[in-house]
């Protein structure tokens, strides 16, 4: 199927989610003719300008959350947001495009970095599991190749579980994104690792705090096995791409995936109606 039909067409199919709008002053969110969200939370501004970044998502008829990493500068990005003057900075250059104002939280000491007024312009805060305490307790970036991971994938998974709890339970965030990721060295096992009783562990830390579950349509994860579980518990949803330009504001996995649990508006989670937990 074309993907420009698949998504549809803001212009076209473009309605307000009842109850989850930012009010009067915000436009709608576009939605598909099955009334799920056009929205990709999970946008990265890297490669590209504010400018051609909301031409795309005009030109697509999704809505863009823009994230910019945030936290203290051990964290090694192309820009980190480590204080309110960065970080209010940042709210103020996406202001003028419409884009929803996010960050991705980095490691567990981020939220030091900035006060509750200053996190309170974001629309929302998103963050995953792929940084991982490593040996010596230091930050360990999963996905690089020079990540210790140890061998014993049970082990491992093991402690990932474990990981994926914490960051739940203890980190004032409203996202978790890029779930159920696996490295490459376990990607293959993917559900033989990720079993219902780690599943069960990890779905019922969304609940209790609340967390919406990004469905990642770059890495497309979680599967079906996961999301399943996700959805009898009754976890939220959002929609992500991690993508850079122009790879974002593709979420042909996240509708097909969301098409398939036969997801309802109301099965969606978008920000408005509150400030982040963060700020709360």
């Amino acid at each position: 199927m074309n993907r420009r039909r698949f998504l549809g067409t803001a212009l076209a199919g473009a309605t307000a989610l009842a109850g989850r709008g930012f009010g009067a002053a915000r436009p709608p969110f576009p939605t598909n003719p099955q009334g799920l969200p056009l929205v990709d939370l999970h946008v990265h501004p890297d490669r590209s300008t504010l400018a051609a970044i909301a031409a795309l998502a005009r030109e697509q008829g999704v809505r863009y959350g823009l994230v910019e990493h945030a936290g203290t500068k051990e964290n090694v990005y192309p820009r980190v947001l480590s204080s309110d003057a960065e970080l209010l900075a940042w709210v103020d250059e996406l202001e003028p495009h419409g884009f929803l104002k996010g960050i991705q939280a980095e490691w567990i000491d981020w939220s030091g970095c900035f006060s509750r007024a200053a996190l309170a312009r974001l629309d929302y805060v998103l963050t995953d599991a792929m940084t991982m305490p490593g040996p010596g307790g230091r930050r360990m970036k999963l996905w690089e190749k020079d990540a210790v991971i140890e061998d014993d994938a049970q082990r491992f998974m093991d402690r990932f579980v474990d990981w994926h709890v914490q960051v739940l339970r203890e980190q004032p965030i409203d996202v978790l994104g890029n779930v159920s990721w696996l490295p490459a060295k376990f990607a293959a096992d993917y559900e033989r690792l990720w079993t219902q009783a780690r599943i069960e562990r990890v779905v019922g830390e969304f609940v209790r705090q609340g967390v919406a579950l990004e469905i990642s349509s770059s890495y497309q994860i979680p599967k079906t096995s996961f999301l399943k579980l996700a959805r009898e518990a009754g976890v939220k949803f959002c929609f992500g791409s991690n993508g850079r330009y122009p790879a974002m504001g593709r979420l042909e996995y996240s509708l097909q995936a969301a098409q398939a649990l036969r997801l309802s508006p109301g099965d969606c989670w978008l920000p408005g109606g509150s400030p982040p937990r963060a700020a709360r």
